[in-house]
């Protein structure tokens, strides 16, 4: 039997998980009874959001030419921030199918993750997909595919993954120009984890693709990565139901089950072998993702017993890091909001994902802080620190430069909205690079800018100028040092360490003036007046001033004389200085998202 492993990827709504339905249908994985739209996109999230997060692996046997195949193939996500999942799909297999829409033509991620696939040595199939539609003109994007790149135009597939017309003609072109499995390196055990969730029953359950060797239900297994030994109890293939099957060869992928109750036994990337004959050295695995946006979680205070809070959201999050290897946390502490922790997430999307799946999966309520960027602090002995939270910044004497993270952005416009797009990406310190033809009506620019920069509102900004046909995909490409500054915020007169901000000195004083009155907005009125600042070290740039809540006390004065009135105004005015020593300021999550919205 000849094996096939491939990947499906492809820009955001290209067509990617219906594409993979129409493969499970052509082949009868599933009958036309049980077939659903986006049927590997389990996840509730995932069919709420009309996106795939999580990438899935599928087996599935096809006859072509008289000749049996076993076709294994992973539908990836498409957004920029879960390319971390594509690249991890990409290693597992030896041939991709690119998806490119035939009304849209190529987008920026199809260029992003065409290029992954070519540095992971891929054998690629581009596919023309839509041509169902009324606006669709394949033979333009096939042309855009070539002038891109470089894959010859008469070679794209054009297809229905909605009507399933081409299909079979894609299946034909898998079998035949997609290479079969490396052949095997040694005879011993060797399979690359690239994926792992936790199931409450059955403890961890791991997606492996074996490249050298067999393992069979019963063998002894170790983790080369952390030394750890288990009996394998369960193998099994989704096809795309779970189905068992008594061992694993050489470029087959599946799923085992060994009573692993420890999440931090496993580790995505980590090589499975066998305990009485282990391999000698271990498969290349991944490099590390870094993280490159961070923000607090807090767990809301809604109960009294805050300890049982912060362990059932530690909890939480160990399970989900487990599914989601871009995601780190460690402990933290706030003088606002108690124990919570620092979380690093890829992008922004990432984040907003993973704050809704530990509310849902985990049960917990989440407090969440502004995200920021990483930055790396150069102190005057010359050690560099990576410093994820403005509070963690010291004072400007003790070190020599901050750098801020530097991207390469690629952005593709309609013609006619060039010259907007190039004063969005000036205004916000990006540096222009280059242009490149990609059709009569599309171009792409490409431009260095600072992740700072681009973080918060940039992409909801490019899509309005360019009425939503513009699409960016960005890399990091290293630090720089700016002129940059820490803006901290006093309520109070009390500094509000997670309300503070890096950003660079030209801007504080507007950026903290902005985030004051968004400030003044969602903080309530107290019986005492509270005071806003922004600072720059001790120097305050900006205030604002929220009034106190006043009551009428000279309401029972008739005429008369005006001491009296004046007493009890001074009366009050003791009142609400003692309130103002004793009583604290309430701020609201929404305050703390303020820091977000940026705005022009």
């Amino acid at each position: 039997m000849q094996i096939r492993n491939f990947s499906i990827i492809a820009h955001i709504d290209h067509g990617k998980s219906t594409l993979a339905d129409r493969l499970l249908q052509q082949t009868h994985a599933v009958s036309d009874r049980e077939a659903t739209d986006q049927m590997l996109d389990s996840m509730e999230l995932e069919r709420e959001r009309g996106i795939t997060i999580k990438a899935s692996a599928v087996t599935v046997p096809f006859e072509h030419n008289g000749e049996q195949f076993m076709l294994n193939f992973i539908d990836t996500p498409g957004h920029v921030d879960f390319s971390y999942e594509v690249s991890r799909a990409l290693t597992a297999c030896e041939g991709a199918v690119l998806v490119v829409d035939s009304t849209q033509g190529v987008e920026a991620q199809t260029v992003a993750n065409a290029y992954l696939a070519v540095e992971n040595d891929l054998e690629l199939i581009p596919v023309v997909n839509k041509i169902d539609l009324p606006a669709a003109d394949p033979l333009r994007v096939a042309d855009e595919i070539e002038q891109v790149l470089g894959l010859p135009a008469e070679d794209s597939i054009q297809c229905s993954a909605k009507t399933g017309a081409g299909i079979n003609e894609l299946l034909a072109s898998i079998c035949e120009k997609l290479p079969p499995p490396r052949e095997p390196e040694t005879d011993k055990a060797r399979a690359l984890i690239f994926d792992s969730h936790y199931d409450d029953y059955r403890g961890v359950v791991v997606y492996v693709r074996m490249f050298d060797g067999r393992l069979s239900v019963g063998d002894r297994i170790r983790m080369m990565g952390t030394g750890r030994t288990f009996t394998i109890t369960e193998l099994g293939k989704y096809t795309p139901k779970p189905t068992k099957v008594d061992s694993v060869g050489p470029g087959e992928t599946g799923y085992l089950i060994a009573s692993i109750k420890t999440l931090k036994d496993v580790r995505v990337g980590d090589t499975v072998t066998r305990d009485a004959d282990p391999a000698a050295e271990p498969l290349p695995g991944y490099e590390e993702p870094k993280q490159m946006v961070f923000c607090d979680f807090y767990p809301s205070s809604g109960s009294e017993n805050k300890r049982n809070d912060f362990e059932e959201l530690r909890e939480a999050m160990e399970k989900l890091a487990l599914n989601d290897a871009s995601f780190t946390f460690a402990p933290v502490h706030s003088d606002a909001l108690g124990f919570g922790f620092r979380c690093g997430f890829l992008g922004l999307l990432h984040m907003d994902i993973i704050q809704e799946r530990l509310e849902r999966e985990g049960g917990v309520e989440i407090i969440q802080t502004a995200p920021t960027v990483t930055y790396e602090l150069e102190t005057t002995d010359g050690v560099v620190h990576e410093i994820h939270n403005p509070a963690d910044l010291p004072d400007t004497g003790t070190w020599r430069e901050l750098r801020e993270p530097i991207v390469n952005l690629e952005i593709i416009v309609p013609k006619d909205c060039i010259g907007d797009v190039m004063s969005l990406c000036l205004g916000r310190r990006g540096e222009f690079k280059h242009q490149q033809y990609v059709s009569d009506v599309r171009q792409i620019l490409t431009f260095t800018i600072p992740l700072g920069e681009i973080i918060y509102d940039f992409f909801d900004k490019l899509k309005s100028i360019t009425r939503g046909y513009g699409t960016m995909d960005y890399t990091i490409t290293g630090f720089r040092p700016g002129n940059l500054a820490k803006v901290d915020i006093l309520i109070n007169a009390e500094p509000v360490e997670a309300l503070s901000l890096i950003c660079h000195r030209e801007n504080a004083e507007q950026r903290g003036r902005q985030l004051l009155i968004k400030l003044r907005k969602e903080i309530d009125r107290h019986q005492f007046e509270i005071p806003l600042q922004a600072a720059i070290g001790g120097k305050i740039i900006a205030r604002e001033t929220i009034k106190a809540v006043r009551k009428n006390v000279t309401a029972k004065c008739y005429g008369g004389d005006v001491s009296r009135k004046r007493k009890l105004l001074e009366k009050q005015k003791k009142g609400k200085k003692r309130m103002k020593s004793v009583g604290s300021v309430e701020i609201p999550q929404e305050a703390f998202m303020a820091v977000l919205d940026s705005g022009e």
